[in-house]
């Protein structure tokens, strides 16, 4: 019988998982006794997802704000340091706040605006455009941004983000001023040592900055690279792609990510004799178009996959050849002709870039794809999955 389904993503259950667990046995049980629970098989190139925040915790990779504090110390100085771009999300960004303000005398902390990076926002743009500021050049004081745009909370959180960093900055003893600018050159005229906290565009940042005479200029992925009094670190990553644990310390990035995935990798293939993909996900890489808030505030979506989830999809746009290619047939004609277009592009495995059949197929890496898709399944809350099961991905419709 023809199959008539194609990708399917199962969340699975898992134990709750504590530091020094065995991940690679316990990803590989909960999946297998998952498909004996449900009635599923595992096929070859069945993709296994785990999620970063069961591997960290696995690992034990946790700072303290008190390592954080005394890295930032030793970088910089314990001056007045500039924290520019940062993100304003209390889970993501407050308590590396609270460590990186107990290294210092003073935080010139600059925020861009109207929102930031990935996308929250302190103000509407249709607010920042009757304002007739210009976001592009003008650098507003704390007290002038109060008297255009007043106490603004944050439309989901509730959180009025500059005077909460404000005093997260204050509550960990240092003095603090705040400003708003676009402009990274900005705060070089209150503090030549600069601490960059964008994600995705900090090597520029860091860029502009150097050439433009800062002393020294550090990202968030220069910070905690490193253990500090027997502190959990990432030597790739540092402090981004952080979560806030407890009050005084953050769940860092997970490191060893590659070790992990070839082990499950081989175990499933040891138990199973099927040859699957495995990766570990983090934030997926999509846009809230209500909120317009960017899902991706970890630096990359997959810290570690194995080898068969390298490149992009390869891929035939089915309207387009039925619409263009094979306008005059329909029905069985239809299939038959479109089945034989793929089974031919499968056999050629040539790069369709600039095909006009493939125009309009998603051009995005498939870790951020799959990574995407497992974070929906997943969410953040309490469904309890932290492993996803992809199967039929790279199905087509000739499978």
């Amino acid at each position: 019988m023809e199959r008539l389904v194609g990708t399917v993503s199962r969340g699975i259950r898992a134990p709750i998982i504590r530091q020094g667990d065995d991940l690679a046995s316990i990803v590989v049980d909960s999946v297998l006794s998952a498909a004996n629970s449900e009635g599923f098989c595992l096929r070859d190139r069945d993709v296994i997802a785990v999620t970063e925040a069961v591997v960290a915790r696995s690992q034990g990779n946790y700072a303290s704000v008190e390592n954080i504090a005394q890295d930032v110390k030793e970088k910089f100085g314990g001056g007045t340091l500039g924290v520019i771009f940062p993100i304003l999300s209390r889970n993501r960004f407050a308590i590396c706040l609270k460590g990186i303000a107990a290294g210092c005398e003073k935080v010139v902390l600059m925020l861009s605006y109207p929102s930031d990076e990935v996308g929250n926002h302190l103000i509407s743009e249709d607010e920042l455009d009757a304002s007739g500021v210009n976001p592009w050049s003008d650098v507003l004081s704390e007290e002038r941004y109060r008297e255009l745009f007043g106490y603004k909370k944050h439309t989901f959180t509730g959180v009025d983000y500059v005077e909460y960093y404000r005093s997260v900055i204050e509550g960990a003893g240092a003095k603090a001023e705040i400003i708003f600018a676009n402009n990274p050159r900005a705060i070089l005229d209150y503090t030549k040592n600069v601490l960059t906290c964008d994600i995705h565009t900090r090597k520029r940042t860091k860029r502009l900055l150097t050439a433009a005479g800062a002393e020294k200029v550090l990202c968030l992925d220069e910070l905690m690279t490193a253990p500090v009094n027997g502190s959990g670190y990432n030597d790739a990553y540092g402090l981004l792609g952080s979560n806030k644990a407890t009050e005084e310390t953050v769940k860092l990035f997970p490191i060893h990510c590659q070790e992990l995935v070839d082990n499950i990798q081989q175990r499933i293939l040891d138990a199973t004799g099927k040859h699957v993909e495995v990766m570990v996900y983090g934030d997926g890489a999509f846009k809230d178009p209500m909120g317009k808030i960017w899902e991706l505030a970890d630096p990359v979506v997959s810290p570690g996959y194995t080898a068969g989830l390298e490149g992009t999809p390869n891929e035939l746009k089915l309207k387009y050849l039925a619409d263009n290619d094979f306008a005059n047939l329909s029905g069985k004609e239809l299939k038959d002709a479109i089945s034989q277009a793929i089974r031919e592009k499968d056999e050629k495995a040539e790069s369709l870039t600039g095909n006009m059949a493939s125009q309009g197929t998603t051009p995005r890496r498939l870790t951020d794809l799959i990574g995407s898709l497992c974070d929906l399944t997943s969410g953040s809350g309490d469904k309890g999955t932290p492993i996803i099961l992809v199967q039929g991905y790279f199905d087509n419709y000739t499978k």
